[in-house]
């Protein structure tokens, strides 16, 4: 378990490879109770020594009855019944609930996709403490159970589910068909935080000052006296880590922001005022855009584009590293989400494209690292942020990728084109702010796409470059919707990028959601 956790009540969620298994996490999370994701197989032993609270068991696309299918190594109501620890199965959890009690699981004879409305037969029980009835709940699944194992009995049901919510009649085991995690649920969260509240009996422990203690004593704990070096890239996640180490070291970390060339327009000046301004932390910057650029000449393939950057990074950040005396650790602003995908419950998974954080340091420099945000969502890196007095104006930003506008800039990254994009990009930013539209955001963006087409400017012909902005809603990035940007507004941004921008006659937008397209063009 995370060192943050072991001193905090906690709940496991066992993923048996649902798509949303995340938001469980994240919602008990938001009921001040911090939920960490494991693999289902995980042991009875290793469980019980992670002294959870509680244990939910996530959804998956399995059947419980197929002979590959994922299923627990321990039986439930051993865990809830001798050893006292509450269970709650969602959707393909509640049906693993079901078959290990020989119950009996078969294909819906009416499959439930969408909304449903759910009738509560007993209204009393605290899982569904406070919930009306009917209530609007969020349907997934192909299975259902068509018979409950002995000692269990239905809780709420919908119009083709009688068992769309049950409970063991002694033990602290509940199952739900739908999915309480999904924003479609209207009452889901009141759901979830009954079970980690009412029948866990977990308090609200888990809140950014907290972790800020803990967080800061665990790295006092593991570094010592040695020194620290950070990589700034003006992202949120590296700026709070830097800011949550130094509070912790002082003067042991150092702090490197590496120009690559490929940043926004006034990014690094950005950094290094907040940096030298607001905080008072020194920050040492490295000047490379020659050398990326130089590197990036006649390279159109994206994942090439990504690799030469990454390694290009590695070989500046090192020399500059190597001039601190005594380093011996290496902050990283990796999140939650970045270990969990690393955990498969039924293989590895396809690879979309590399991670745009830099990989891991040449061995030969020998770095342990410091992730002090392993264990956090990024909303909750924000709110940490904020405890620590990060600016709101920063807080709110948009990530941005690693390998910067190098990867929105389809085909070949020259000065010319950096310089197109970023002016276009600025005018975007700029739009999205005036209109009080920026922070409804989760991350907008100008792309450089290398068709010409013909324009008229005046009573000239013009041949130039196409621009095409995306703007995106998301929670974590994992999945996104495209923004409706109002008409006034495209057409505003439109008017200014070719009218101000020369290279640019033609603006287009991205109205394609994450799946399909990733957020990112490259």
């Amino acid at each position: 378990m995370p060192g943050t956790a072991a001193t905090t009540e906690h709940i496991l969620v066992l993923d048996f490879g649902s798509q949303v298994t995340q938001l469980i996490a994240r919602r008990i999370r938001e009921c001040g109770v911090y939920a960490e994701i494991v693999p289902c197989s995980i042991s009875l032993d290793a469980l019980l020594a992670a002294a959870p609270r509680g244990v939910v068991l996530s959804g998956g696309p399995s059947s419980v009855y197929d002979a590959d299918a994922p299923l627990l190594a321990f039986d439930v109501e051993t865990l809830a019944g001798q050893h006292g620890i509450p269970v709650l199965g969602i959707c393909y959890g509640l049906q693993v609930i079901a078959h290990q009690g020989n119950g009996r699981v078969v294909p819906a004879q009416r499959r439930e996709y969408g909304r449903a409305e759910l009738w509560l037969d007993q209204p009393h029980d605290p899982l569904l403490e406070g919930v009306p009835s009917p209530t609007v709940v969020w349907m997934s699944h192909g299975d259902a159970v068509a018979e409950l194992p002995p000692d269990y009995e239905p809780i709420a049901h919908t119009e083709s589910a009688p068992y769309a919510a049950i409970r063991h009649r002694h033990m602290p085991i509940r199952g739900v068909q739908f999915h309480p995690e999904v924003h479609h649920t209207d009452h889901g969260a009141r759901i979830l935080e009954n079970f980690v509240r009412r029948i866990c009996q977990c308090s609200a422990q888990w809140t950014p000052e907290h972790f800020i203690a803990s967080a800061i004593e665990s790295v006092r704990r593991r570094v010592g006296s040695r020194g620290v070096v950070c990589a700034l890239s003006g992202g949120v996640d590296s700026t709070v880590a830097a800011v949550l180490v130094h509070r912790a070291l002082g003067q042991q970390l150092h702090c490197i922001h590496v120009d690559t060339g490929l940043m926004r327009a006034r990014e690094s000046e950005t950094i290094e005022r907040l940096f030298r301004e607001h905080f008072d932390i020194p920050l040492t910057v490295v000047q490379a855009g020659e050398l990326f650029l130089e590197r990036l000449r006649g390279v159109t393939d994206p994942e090439q584009k990504r690799k030469i950057i990454g390694h290009t990074f590695i070989e500046v950040f090192e020399r500059q590293a190597a001039s601190f005396p005594d380093v011996g650790f290496l902050v990283q602003g990796t999140l939650y989400p970045d270990v969990i995908e690393s955990q498969s419950v039924k293989g590895p998974s396809a690879t979309i494209k590399s991670h745009h954080n830099v990989g891991g340091l040449p061995e030969h420099m020998q770095l342990d690292l410091v992730e002090p945000f392993r264990e956090l969502f990024k909303d909750e890196v924000r709110a940490v942020g904020r405890a620590l007095g990060v600016p709101e104006w920063f807080i709110e930003r948009h990530p941005f990728p690693g390998p910067g506008l190098a990867i929105r800039i389809i085909g070949e990254v020259t000065p010319q084109r950096l310089e197109i994009l970023r002016n276009a990009d600025e005018i975007f930013i700029e739009e999205l702010h005036r209109a009080g539209l920026y922070t409804a955001i989760w991350q907008a963006f100008a792309v450089l796409v290398p068709v010409q087409t013909v324009g008229v400017m005046g009573d000239s012909r013009t041949y130039e470059n196409v621009c095409v902005l995306r703007a995106v809603t998301s929670t974590d990035g994992m999945t996104a919707d495209w923004y409706p940007l109002p008409y006034e507004v495209m057409g505003r941004i439109a008017s200014r990028i070719t009218n101000e921008v020369r290279g640019i006659n033609r603006v287009c937008y991205d109205i394609t959601s994450k799946p399909p397209a990733t957020i990112e063009w490259e």
